[in-house]
This record gives C-alpha cells, sequence and structure tokens, in this order.
C-alpha cells in the first residue's frame, strides 16, 4: 500500500435508496484493489431522508469512512467543504450511483502517485475510447451542446467538465478554489474549477472512461440549464477582468 492516501469523496442528498448499493460497490472494489490508501468521505447537503443513519452504520463497521453534514445545497459546496476538511494527499468526488465505470479510480490513484506532473485526473465520456452507454438522444445532445458553449463562450480545453468523477492533488484544488466564485454552489463551481485549472497551466489528464446511464438521475435538465446559463455570463465577465 502506498502512503499517499486518497479521499473519495460521495456528495449526497436523500439518497436513501441508492447509498447502500453505491457504498457496497465502492468498498467491494477496494477492498478487491489493498494497494489504493484510502478514506471516504459522506458529505451530505441536508438530507431528510434515512441517509444519515444509513451513512452512520457504514462508519461504524468501517472507521476509513466518514461523515460531514452542511445544510446548504449543492455538489459545488459540498465537494468544498470536503477539501477544506482533507488531510489527504489527493481528493476528489464519485456520483454515489457510480454511473462511472469504478476501475477508473484504481487508474486515477495510480496515476497520481506514480506521476508527479499530473495535477488532475479528469474523467470523460467524450474522449477517444469512452464508452457512454444507456443515454437518452435528448440528454445526449443538452450534453454536447453544453460541452460546445463551453469551448466557445470560455475557451475550454477538456472534451468533458460535467462527469461526476474528478480528482485532485490537495494544493491544487485549494488554490482553484481560492481563485474561483464564492456564489457558486452547485455544478457549475466544479466547471469553473476545470476551466481556471487549464488557464492556470495545470497538467489535467482526461481519462477517458465507461459511464453507464442511471434512469434514477436526480439532475433536473431545465433547472441545470439555466444555472449553467447564468454560471457562464458571471464567469465570462470574471475572466474578463482578470478575475
Amino acid at each position: 500500500m502506498s502512503s499517499k492516501q486518497i479521499n473519495i469523496v460521495l456528495p449526497v442528498y436523500n439518497e436513501e435508496n441508492r447509498i447502500k448499493d453505491g457504498l457496497n460497490t465502492l468498498l467491494e472494489y477496494l477492498l478487491q484493489n489493498p494497494s489504493i490508501n484510502y478514506v471516504i468521505t459522506i458529505l451530505d447537503n441536508g438530507s431528510t431522508d434515512k441517509t444519515p443513519e444509513i451513512s452512520d452504520d457504514y462508519c461504524k463497521m468501517n472507521h476509513r469512512i466518514r461523515y460531514e453534514r452542511i445544510e446548504e445545497k449543492g455538489v459545488g459546496i459540498a465537494f468544498k467543504r470536503a477539501v477544506e476538511l482533507n488531510n489527504s494527499d489527493f481528493i476528489g468526488y464519485m456520483d454515489i450511483d457510480m454511473s462511472t465505470d469504478i476501475n477508473a479510480l484504481g487508474t486515477t490513484y495510480k496515476m497520481l502517485t506514480e506521476d508527479d506532473s499530473i495535477d488532475i485526473v479528469n474523467a470523460s465520456r467524450y474522449s477517444q475510447g469512452s464508452q457512454l452507454i444507456g443515454r437518452t438522444r435528448v440528454r445526449n445532445f443538452i450534453s454536447y451542446v453544453w460541452v460546445f458553449i463551453l469551448k466557445k463562450v470560455l475557451r475550454m480545453k477538456s472534451n468533458d467538465s460535467i462527469c461526476g468523477f474528478k480528482f485532485f492533488r490537495q494544493g491544487v484544488i485549494t488554490r482553484l478554489l481560492c481563485e474561483s466564485s464564492e456564489c457558486e454552489y452547485g455544478w457549475f463551481l466544479i466547471i469553473e474549477v476545470i476551466i481556471r485549472a487549464e488557464r492556470m497551466g495545470y497538467h489535467i489528464y482526461e481519462l477517458p472512461v465507461k459511464w453507464i446511464f442511471n434512469d434514477e438521475t436526480k439532475v433536473k435538465m431545465l433547472k441545470v440549464t439555466i444555472s449553467y446559463l447564468r454560471g457562464v455570463k458571471r464567469l465570462k465577465k470574471s475572466l474578463q477582468r482578470g478575475g
């Protein structure tokens, strides 16, 4: 086992129906790959169902699992809090539905521990070698449109800044979050982090992944689209001002 540790953050909100399957899948993989020195942080955005109780049960079963709760909603603010609390060498997050093939975790850990030049591993569903399975044509189209907008308006280089699997060196993500918006709580904060990382010259490894669509997804396309449009407008102004 490497002395370098990875903190796997699982942002959750009212996930009583999916959290057990997600944690069991992750823990089984980690058991089969003992070379990965890990901790797991369940970061709860104020769940009102049984998510806290289930999380507590897993924390009692495995001392490497931690549970933290904030009352604000949003993946961005949850991940930011996890970074503030982090003591590991690397930190990143995965969706609790494990849509991204779990094998990407082992690949990511190997890259970060063996290649000091890599600052960020960003999973991509749209790179050569990726597999995108089961997604509807409408959602696929919307995602491609968003990638196009981000590339056109904000000059993003990455092929996929939205996939829910990203890992960073602790010092890198701390600096990026300090440079990023204080008012962005949702998914767009993560997009902003990737775009700022590109502009600041960090080495981002774009990892092709197998990604399986989960029809129980909680992503509301209209709500997310409106949020992204606001985020693009704000970030463009900030970058133009040199912020």
